[in-house]
Formats: C-alpha cells, structure tokens, sequence
C-alpha cells in the first residue's frame, strides 16, 4: 500500500468518532502527523499493522485514536492491551489514553507495571477497565494470577516491539499473543525490523499493512542545543544553578504536567525569580495577562505544559529548558522553536535522566542536529557570577543620575566619622545584599572511591539499563564498580531455561526500578543464576521482584551465602580450559 497520505489532511478527515476529535482540539492538535495519517484509517478499517516508526513520530496517537473511537464502554472486561517495554513508556502511553478521551465518556486506563503496588491494580481491575496498558512481565504475572481477564479483549498493541525482544521479553510476549482471541486485532510498531520481529508479525498478525514513516522534524540552526543528565530529586536546584550562571532574558521551563506548573513556579519564585505557571486549565484572560507580563519584562521565567504554550511567541525568550524531556520529538521541535526567534539566537537546554538517555538519540535524529553534553555549573561557577554581576552593579551605579546624591551623603559620613572609605564601601555592601549570602558554600569533598571504582562517563547516551546487561568480567576488572556494598543473590532461572544476562538485567531493572550502575557480576548456572545487586534492597524492590518472572518462571529472589559471584580467570577462561561458546560471558 502507499505510506503517503493525502496531502494535508485534518484528523476529521480520518473518520474518528466526534468525542475523540473534541478532546484533539482541546490539547491543541491540528493536523496528523504521517504516521497518524497512514495509520489511523488502516486500523478503524480493522486491519492489523506493522508500522516502522522512530520514537517521536506521534505513533501513541496512531494508535489510541482509533482504538478510543472503536471502544464499547459497557464492556467491563479489558477491550485493548497495549504492551510497552518500559514503566516510563506505560505511563506515558496511558496519560496519552487519558487526554485523548477526555470527552469520550467512562472510558477507564490502567497502567500496569512491576513496581506498583498489587492493590490499586486488583482494585482498578476488579471495578472494570477498558485499556490496560503494561509492562509484559506484570502483565505476565497478573494472567498467571487470574486477575486479568483477557477473554474479551479486541485490540493488542506492541510498542517499541524491537525495545521489548531487546530486553528479552519475547517469550513473554508471545506467551500474551498466544493467551489472547484469535479475532482480536494487532498493531505492532518498530523502530526497525529485525528478523525476529518479521517472524513475530507473519505468525501472530493477519494479512497486515505495512507502514513506514520516517521523521522529518529539523530545528533551526540558530538555537544551541544542549542536555544536562541529571536525577529527577536534583532537578529543582541544578535548574536553580543554570539560571544563576546563564545571561538569559526570558525563558519558558517545559514540564510535563499541569500540576507540576504551579509546584515548580511557586519554587522558584521562593528562590527570588519571577516566575509564573500556564497550563491548559489557565482562563484565556489570564493567560493573555501572563504573556503580556513577560513581553513586558515585568515576568522573566514561564513554566509550562505543551499544550499552554502553543502558539506563544514572545521575542525576548533567549532559553527554553525542557525540565521535563517530551518522548515525542515533534514536541521537542516546538517547544525550542519558540526561542530563536526574529533573527536572534536562542539556547534549548533539556534535562535527562538516566533512564531518557535513549531519547537523545532520537531527538538528535529528527532534528537533525547535536546535542552538546553541559555539565552541572559548580559552586565556584555561581560564585564567579554572582562577582561578575555584582562588578556590574557597582559599574552601573556609577553611573547613576543618584551618584552625585550619595556621593556627597558618604563624605558627610566621613567627616563625621573616623572610618576608611573602603570600610564604608563595604558597609553600604553589606545593606544592599542583605540576610541573604553573596556565595554560595564550598561543596562538601566527594568521597573517597572504593579500590577499582571509576569516575561515572556520564556522556554516553544511554537507554538506562543496558539491554545486553552489565560488562562481564575481564579479569582486570574494567567496569565501573558500583558505589553501594553489593551482595550475592540468587534466581531460579538457568541455561536450561535459556536466558541470558540481558533477559535477567531487564526484568529486574523493569520490575524492581533499579538502574544499571545496581547490577554487579551475572553467573549463569544450569538452573539457576547469581546476580550482583545492592546489598540493602529496600523492601518495595524486593515485594516487587518476588513475583518477577523471567521466560515465564518465577525467579523466587533470595540471598545466596556461597559468598562473591565467581570470576573466570583470565588467561584461562572457564573450568576446562575452553573458551567460551557465547560472547555474552557468565
């Protein structure tokens, strides 16, 4: 079939259902991305879909549209599936659920994924949901409870199908697709097509359309474009750090929700910055009011969600901070578009976390353009700063038409008093800045590294966890080494259950929420494996991973007391002298 779409077509023109359409006006969507073009009229046809599609393409609308416009509200029992390999991707994919069907009447989301407590998804499931949309291994865990009731179930998604078989979820998601009604209807999209996906999709899908869309976002040239990776508890103070040392005019923060508009305004405006929050729920007078603030110069840092900000056009915006980094590229696309402007140049500065690091890639493909890595400004970098402008203020004042005034006020004072002119200077120092210090404090010395620990290379994009798990052992021990003490545990899962590091390192960063800097050395024994993780896990990870499974089988987590995972020597390889069969060493 033909990927091009007729030319410039409207989402009323796809043939979604009104209630859909009214929700797309009111967060501000226009006209269909190629991939909702393509896609939305295959899928309300009936017709399973095999779409290519980077991350950014606006593939969750391609997908959630049709199935929101199809849906039967009177059924209690799950009517759509949507797999997604990673917590974040779920919980992106079901707040997408939720804003398109704003106006579509008692349609229930719920997101499932290891990590979460078990009740509020029994609850949610026992009151009845029409779209879960989940991680395969607590979706795994909930259909060999019996609580998730697939029996009914008419529409399956596989997002980021490629992500899922990477982090070695195949058997888990074939097991779904084998669990599920033959008539029921499958899209599954891919960044690329790999044989093993081929396979997947000539077994499970019927006669399906292939679609292949590719992104054509490109930002302008004139705006710098850099990332801070960062965690998401530091967030607030390195975004307080950047606007101490960066010379901006205005700038717009990005976040993701409109709750997180007025938490983080309201920070920083306890910091002393003129901040104001607007999001979709803002009244339009009050909105205008806003925007005519910072126009005016009388507001300097605007926090606020995509869809508030749509439209904005302000020239004296020098920066927009993406706080909150978008999943879809085409956002991040408008969102920096709205510094640069008018000839001038801007600065985009987006935040990362370790887990977004893969989204780097993405941004940089459909933009077309690289992102610089900017380090944390340090405590010395605010203070040099903080100096600078206060030499500018003593230059401006200079130059003031009150200068004569208070210069004759001062000589009154010496005359008056035996003090040095530098002394009263420093004085007069003292009153103009106040109960609030001039530096900032010398930051704590880093703590000594353990023996064979090295610096974090933290300017590698990254996808979190690796899919291929953690470096195996080299002899010299190249890896970095964890910071935590780390302990010896063990899962009942083996070579007979044909896993592999990467399978292991997946379930257990997905379903217990640990990062890859968690995982130590990985020993796979015949039926069972040694895994290296922090030595005090907390207890919501270990009620997490006590019903993971891996290839479908608990992996019934415990300590293990045969001490250290067991390294290969060196020089010999493993016991016996042979080298080992696969490059993915135990």
């Amino acid at each position: 079939m033909s990927n091009e779409p007729d030319p410039t077509p409207t989402f009323s023109d796809l043939g979604l259902e009104q209630a859909v359409l009214r929700s797309l006006s009111d967060v501000g969507y226009e006209t269909p991305s190629a991939i909702q073009a393509a896609t939305i009229p295959v899928l309300l046809e009936g017709r399973d879909v095999v779409g290519l599609a980077q991350t950014g393409t606006g593939k969750t609308a391609a997908f959630a549209l049709p199935i929101l416009s199809r849906l039967d509200v009177r059924q209690k029992t799950p009517q759509a599936l949507v797999l997604a390999p990673t917590r974040e991707l779920a919980l992106q994919v079901c707040e997408a659920f939720e804003r398109y069907s704003a106006h579509v009447k008692g349609v229930r989301v719920l997101p499932v994924y290891g990590g979460q407590g078990y009740g509020v998804q029994l609850s949610a499931l026992a009151r009845g949901v029409h779209v879960v949309v989940g991680t395969p291994g607590r979706v795994m865990d909930h259909l060999e409870k019996g609580t998730l009731d697939l029996s009914e179930l008419r529409f399956l998604v596989l997002d980021e199908a490629d992500e899922m078989l990477n982090m070695g979820f195949a058997e888990d998601v074939e097991t779904i697709l084998a669990d599920t009604p033959d008539d029921k209807q499958v899209a599954l999209f891919s960044a690329t097509m790999p044989a093993q996906i081929r396979r997947l999709s000539k077994k499970y899908l019927t006669d399906p359309a292939e679609i292949t869309v590719k992104a054509t976002s490109k930002s302008s040239s004139a705006i710098t474009q850099r990332y801070l990776t960062v965690s998401y508890p530091q967030k607030v103070d390195a975004l307080t750090r950047i606007l101490e040392v960066e010379n901006f005019e205005a700038m717009i923060v990005f976040v993701r929700t409109k709750n997180e508009t007025e938490t983080l305004a309201e920070k920083l405006r306890a910091r002393g910055y003129s901040a104001a929050a607007i999001s979709g729920d803002v009244a339009q007078v009050q909105r205008e009011r806003t925007v005519n603030q910072l126009k005016a110069g009388k507001l300097d840092i605007l926090v606020a969600t995509d869809v508030a900000a749509r439209g904005l056009d302000v020239d004296r915006i020098s920066h927009v901070v993406n706080y909150d980094i978008p999943t879809d590229t085409e956002s991040y696309v408008h969102r920096i578009g709205r510094t640069g402007r008018a000839g001038r140049t801007g600065d985009a500065i987006s935040f990362i976390t370790p887990r977004e690091r893969y989204l780097l890639k993405h941004i940089e493909k459909a933009t077309r353009q690289p992102l610089t890595q900017m380090q944390l400004p340090t405590v010395d970098d605010v203070n040099s700063t903080r100096l600078a402008r206060f030499d500018d203020q003593i230059t401006a004042a200079l130059s003031s038409e009150q200068f004569s005034f208070f210069r004759d006020v001062v000589t009154h004072y010496l005359k008056e008093h035996d003090v040095p002119e530098l002394d009263v200077a420093a004085a007069l120092a003292v009153v103009l800045q106040g109960d609030k210090p001039l530096l900032l404090e010398p930051e704590p010395p880093a703590p000594p590294r353990e023996r064979g620990e090295r610096p974090d290379r933290g300017n590698r994009p990254d996808r979190g966890p690796r899919s291929d798990g953690p470096r195996r052992d080299r002899g010299d021990d190249r890896r970095r080494g964890p910071s935590v003490p780390m302990a010896t545990y063990r899962i009942n899962v083996g070579k007979r259950h044909k896993v592999e590091p990467r399978q292991i390192v997946g379930a257990i960063a997905n379903e217990g929420g640990l990062g890859r800097n968690d995982f130590g050395h990985i020993s796979i024994g015949p039926d069972y494996s040694l895994v290296e993780l922090p030595a005090d896990l907390p207890n919501h990870v270990w009620k997490a991973l006590s019903s993971t499974r891996i290839s479908g089988k608990l992996i019934e987590l415990q300590t293990d007391d045969s001490g250290p995972v067991r390294r290969a020597p060196r020089s010999d390889g493993p016991a016996g002298g042979k080298k080992p069969r696969h490059k993915n060493r135990d």
